[in-house]
């Protein structure tokens, strides 16, 4: 007879594990299965940053920063030995598009649905202070902006989250492939490979969080699922060889407007990213960085930076996925969207985006759409009382 499980999550990324982490608080028998291993693709390929989404501000999505800087406050008290505060700083010069009074604008809605707390606050660094900035360009300097958001290791939270998820009783079975999931009336039947050994068991809900991935598991589920339009948009971080600056840039890319990030990183190395490029590619797995890509970021640090001759030491490219829209993925929506199979007792839900900062809040998001397809069981614990410890 088949294992039977409350909930069946395909990928260990943030919100698979995320979703499986809230649903074993819930008392729910949980099956993550990973093919590679935990934060393998995209969740570990990320800008290492648990923020708010400053620019998600002139798309007017105040209810996704609002949940974000949420989110983030309950990881700098949940989690301190990963997500850490950090200032950063936002230059403005005469040709960049943004106008001091915009950046202070967005800064002070930015503080607004932080709460007002103390370090959702920022100020205008005064002009005697400018030249402690370690190289940043002076010339056309107009003003310089200091607000705080939080760092932390990508892969090491996704672990943490995972190992959280565990301790509540969800199981992991890695490296395990997913083959197929048949429907039926009450739940689903799902087959995997593990340790070259076939396995089917039984789920009341089979959840598709495979990332760039989640089209190709929804193709191998009977009968056929709705799928959204999406887009995969691939981003492109580099590693410079020196430390370009103690502190953290939020910079904007001359060739275009976009927001990039220069950040300090380990052993005196620089991280910057990132791009946002179509993903063309035939598999997410392969996906890599493109040579237009990485000297698009350098220009970008010998623009604000032209003192520094740090060369790339090494880089990374992940693939997200969009909500596909018009425009370019700069402008497109940051919002997860979840995707049922039928919208009473649904068997399936596709996970499609979502955002590092805010995988907690997803996954009660995710709980609430499967609220009536998984049965009542004694809750072991609350997720915004977790703590997160490295792994």
């Amino acid at each position: 007879m088949s294992e039977r499980y409350d909930l069946v999550i395909v990928g260990a990324g943030i919100h698979g594990v995320g979703i499986a982490q809230a649903a074993a608080a819930g008392g729910q028998r949980v099956l993550v299965l990973e093919k590679q291993s935990i934060a393998a693709g995209t969740s570990s390929r990320s800008s290492k940053l648990i923020h708010g989404g400053l620019r998600y501000l002139e798309q007017f999505d105040l209810k996704l920063v609002r949940e974000c800087l949420r989110e983030r406050e309950l990881l700098l008290r949940l989690a301190p030995r990963l997500v850490h505060l950090t200032p950063f700083y936002i230059p403005v010069y005469a040709h960049t598009r943004r106008r001091p009074w915009q950046v202070r604008l967005g800064l002070s809605l930015y503080a607004l649905l932080g709460g007002l707390r103390a370090h959702a606050r920022f100020q205008a660094l005064p002009r005697d202070r400018w030249n402690t900035l370690n190289g940043l360009a002076g010339e056309g300097l107009q003003a310089v902006f200091q607000y705080a958001d939080a760092q932390t290791d990508d892969a090491a939270l996704v672990r943490a989250v995972m190992a959280s998820a565990t301790r509540l009783g969800a199981e992991l079975r890695m490296p395990a492939t997913f083959v197929q999931a048949t429907l039926h009336a009450d739940g689903c039947e799902v087959t995997f490979t593990c340790n070259d050994t076939e396995h089917t068991v039984r789920a009341s809900v089979l959840v598709n969080a495979a990332g760039p991935w989640v089209d190709q598991v929804a193709a191998a589920i009977s009968p056929a699922q709705p799928r959204p339009a999406i887009d995969l948009v691939q981003g492109t971080h580099l590693i410079l060889d020196e430390a370009v600056s103690d502190s953290i840039f939020y910079v904007e890319a001359p060739q275009d407007g976009r927001a990039i990030f220069i950040m300090p990183w380990h052993d005196q190395t620089t991280l910057v990213g990132t791009t946002e490029t179509v993903f063309t590619g035939d598999d997410p797995a392969r996906v890599e960085p493109q040579p237009g890509e990485q000297q698009y970021l350098l220009d970008v640090v010998q623009h604000y930076f032209p003192q520094t001759r740090a060369s790339i030491q090494s880089s990374f490219a992940g693939v997200r996925v969009l909500p596909a829209g018009p425009g370019g993925a700069f402008g497109q929506s940051r919002e997860i969207l979840f995707v049922t199979d039928r919208r009473r007792q649904p068997r399936v839900l596709g996970v499609y985006g979502g955002k590092l900062t805010s995988y907690r809040a997803d996954a009660q998001q995710a709980l609430r759409h499967l609220a009536d397809a998984l049965p009542t069981r004694r809750p072991l614990a609350d997720t915004r009382e977790l703590p997160l410890e490295p792994v």
